[in-house]
């Protein structure tokens, strides 16, 4: 308890799973938490689950950060603690793409056995649209950016925060998404980065990079789900806490020689981040 006492912390995409069990566990340990969503009314109700304040933005829209942030620095006059959380998974056909996760990488084994050749491609890439493709990155890398730039102009006089950037294991691994996948790599190259900057000021900035968490934004996964499950040691999905106990740690003090690192909870599904 109390390992973030009086600490204010801005999480983004905070309205639900992830976001949602970091504000919690924030709450717990003593922190004022704002709660961002792009969703004004899945901010507000869990803004008042952990009796914070709720900001509703878009994170790919600079304007609507830069808007958000002035606000923080009015009613709040500090920042202690930014979580750029906000992201998506699947974006347009759900279908198709859960075909890719399992239906594909099954047949292209099937016909390996066969004697191949293999005939079965996911041919992703050809098919993601410009439109699928700035959507990935504006919410998920151009948000990260916007947030932490707004993030600094309070930090900067304080000289001292702390930054947590939401990467994956597939910005490390690959996958079958391939926007997805560039732009978590892009948040862990970015994080890196920015805590070479901002050390001088005392500000920390650490990325974690979660495995398979069971959320809404798998739900789509279907019977990929037994595929991931099998090939994770620990033989299953990861919980939202296995993310938000790792956040906690990063924004306390515990974590005081911790910068430019990558945390990557995922059950053994990746051994080297």
């Amino acid at each position: 308890m109390n390992r973030l006492n009086s600490k204010i912390a801005l999480i983004t995409g905070a309205g639900a799973g992830i976001g949602a069990q970091i504000a919690r566990r924030f709450k717990e340990e003593g922190a004022k938490i704002i709660i961002n969503d792009v969703r004004i009314d899945a901010a507000e109700n869990m803004a008042r689950e952990v009796d914070g304040s709720a900001i509703a933005a878009d994170v790919s829209d600079s304007s609507a950060v830069r808007s958000m942030f002035e606000r923080v620095n009015e009613e709040f006059g500090r920042l202690d603690i930014l979580v750029n959380n906000a992201g998506i998974a699947f974006d347009g056909n759900t279908e198709e793409q859960t075909r890719r996760l399992t239906e594909v990488p099954l047949q292209q084994m099937a016909e390996l056995q066969a004697g191949g050749p293999i005939e079965t491609h996911a041919d992703v890439t050809v098919e993601v649209t410009d439109e699928q493709w700035h959507r990935m990155l504006g919410i998920h890398l151009n948000g990260t950016f916007f947030c932490s730039r707004e993030a600094l102009k309070i930090m900067n006089p304080q000289m001292s925060g702390c930054i947590i950037n939401m990467g994956s294991i597939m910005g490390t691994t690959g996958g079958v998404a391939p926007h997805y996948c560039a732009a978590k790599a892009g948040i862990m190259g970015f994080t890196r980065s920015l805590a070479r900057e901002v050390v001088t000021r005392g500000i920390r900035v650490n990325a974690l990079a979660p495995g398979f968490i069971d959320t809404e934004l798998v739900e789509p996964f279907g019977d990929a789900r037994r595929l991931i499950e099998a090939q994770t040691p620990m033989l299953r999905f990861g919980d939202t806490d296995d993310i938000a106990w790792p956040a906690v740690y990063l924004a306390s003090d515990e974590a005081k020689f911790m910068t430019g690192q990558v945390i990557s909870p995922n059950g053994g599904f990746v051994m080297s981040q």
